[in-house]
């Protein structure tokens, strides 16, 4: 279970945004959030979701919201998960269409993830249909992910550049088009086999990580204070804190604890090794992607490269100097990273339709359907908009939205935090446990928002109406998360007013 839950919820996050966050800022800052960001705000957060859950019963900390909040945050708080999980797809999904079209590893890692799954979905019916034992289907499928990656670059999947539309936005409607089938299949025939197969790459992708940053002898070369601004005009505060992201806390994995894993854990003590050893291995995922960017010189050409890259490069680097392959290191790290986006993209796709149907009470087979289109729908023109920059560039979609992604996802932490702390007041538990970190990450993700509608407001004001669909979007997450809270806040003084009436 701690395979399938890491697999779930390490995906991208914490290798793009600590890489993000030691570029902008410096190395220093970033691990010192990761740090002591895992130990006291994540693990908090993903453990007690976990436990929360479990307490009552596996249901969700969407349905936590409801009894202990009320009615109104209920509905609050299902919209502004459905928004999260629609930016998670957003982010991921245009970051593995970007790492598909790449020209030089693109195409190789596309077929070696195409090849990836179709295995995964192999292994999922010779174990559930023709009810193969779990070592013998182990001992063969992981044997044939190695031949996929070592073969996938030699039949790289590109597409033909001759067609009119750009290859990234293809392999955005493919993606997608995976997402909504994997969100509507039986759990058994794809997520639980490839989430099973992406545990290996993560524990092997953490020794690989381990072993060269501990005997490999390399120099640190990035500096490790860059400025309290970067030189894109961000602010360290607020925004290392939502660059990082899953890194040190994700709302997400509450989604994740809540909603699927909770249903799966045996005993109650497992919750300490899944929940918050589970957030752990992820700080330690994040501490090892930020030190592929402190192999790095400053100005080094590399700096510039998108953050998969910079990844690949650093884990070939630390495991070559053990007689392994260089360019087949650089293709397992790839495809690595693939599979944490994978991991990701379907569960949130299927945890986006479970929201939506409960919103609109579609239960059958073709209102999980409508359920997972309706989903899609904003991802798919999202990913499909081009944005250039100054240059005549195209910027891709990820990077645009990587920040409100990072934000929202926080937000999400902080609003399940406080309904935990709502809950240990009303059983007469420690709760500034929850409430502390609730608070820290409030105050974080609320400065952030405020910085990116600002403009768009100002501009409103002195200059002819226009959308701005990142500082629009934000406004109405700022507004959800700020009705939350007041619902919150009013739970806790009701419960405050009861406690004094009951001491009378």
């Amino acid at each position: 279970l701690l395979g399938q839950h890491f697999s779930a919820i390490a995906a991208a996050g914490p290798i793009v945004g600590p890489i993000l966050g030691a570029l902008w800022f410096g190395w220093l800052p970033a691990l010192l959030w990761i740090v002591f960001g895992a130990i006291f705000l994540g693990a908090v957060h993903d453990f007690a979701s976990l436990v929360s859950s479990v307490r009552h019963k596996a249901r969700s900390i969407v349905e936590l919201v409801h009894e202990h909040l009320g009615p109104r945050a209920h509905v609050l708080f299902m919209g502004f998960v459905r928004l999260s999980l629609v930016y998670v797809i957003i982010a991921f999904s245009d970051l593995t269409s970007s790492s598909f079209a790449e020209p030089t590893y693109g195409g190789g890692v596309a077929t070696s993830s195409t090849l990836y799954l179709l295995a995964a979905v192999a292994m999922g019916v010779c174990l559930y249909r023709w009810r193969w034992p779990r070592w013998a289907a182990t001992a063969i499928f992981l044997p044939i992910v190695g031949v996929i990656m070592w073969f996938g670059q030699s039949i790289p999947l590109i597409l033909p550049a001759t067609w009119a539309i750009r290859p990234q936005l293809i392999w955005n409607w493919i993606i997608l088009s995976y997402c909504g089938l994997a969100s509507i299949i039986p759990v058994w025939l794809l997520l639980q086999p490839r989430g099973y197969l992406g545990g290996f790459f993560l524990y092997v992708t953490l020794a690989a990580g381990l072993v060269g940053l501990f005997l490999g002898g390399d120099r640190i070369q990035y500096p490790a204070f860059l400025g309290w601004t970067s030189q894109r005009g961000l602010p360290l505060f607020p925004m290392l804190f939502v660059t990082v992201a899953c890194g040190a806390c994700s709302g997400f994995h509450g989604i994740v604890s809540s909603g699927t894993t909770s249903k799966q854990i045996a005993k109650e003590s497992d919750c300490r090794v899944v929940g918050y050893g589970g957030m752990l291995l992820e700080g330690l995922v994040a501490v090892i992607a930020l030190a592929t960017v402190m192999l790095l010189a400053p100005g080094d050409p590399a700096t510039q490269q998108s953050p998969d890259r910079i990844y690949a490069n650093g884990i070939s680097h630390f495991v070559e100097r053990f007689g392994v392959n260089r360019e087949f290191a650089r293709s397992f790290a790839l495809l690595a990273f693939a599979t944490f986006i994978y991991d990701t993209l379907d569960v949130a796709t299927r945890l986006g339709r479970y929201v939506f149907q409960e919103l609109t009470g579609l239960k059958n087979r073709w209102g999980s359907i409508a359920a997972t289109l309706a989903t899609l729908a904003l991802p798919a023109f999202s990913v499909t908009w081009a944005v250039k920059d100054a240059s005549g560039n195209i910027v891709p979609a990820w990077k645009l939205f990587w920040t409100l992604f990072g934000t929202s996802n926080q937000l999400l932490a902080a609003l399940t935090l406080l309904t935990i702390t709502v809950w240990l007041k009303r059983t007469n538990r420690p709760w500034l446990v929850s409430a502390l970190p609730a608070t820290f990450m409030l105050i974080m993700t609320f400065w952030s928002l405020t910085l990116t509608v600002k403009p768009w407001l100002v501009g409103l004001l002195s200059g002819p109406p226009h959308l701005d669909q990142i500082a629009f979007i934000a406004l109405i997450l700022m507004a959800l998360a700020l009705l939350v809270l007041l619902e919150g806040l009013r739970a806790l003084k009701t419960q405050k007013v009861s406690d004094t009436l009951k001491g009378v």
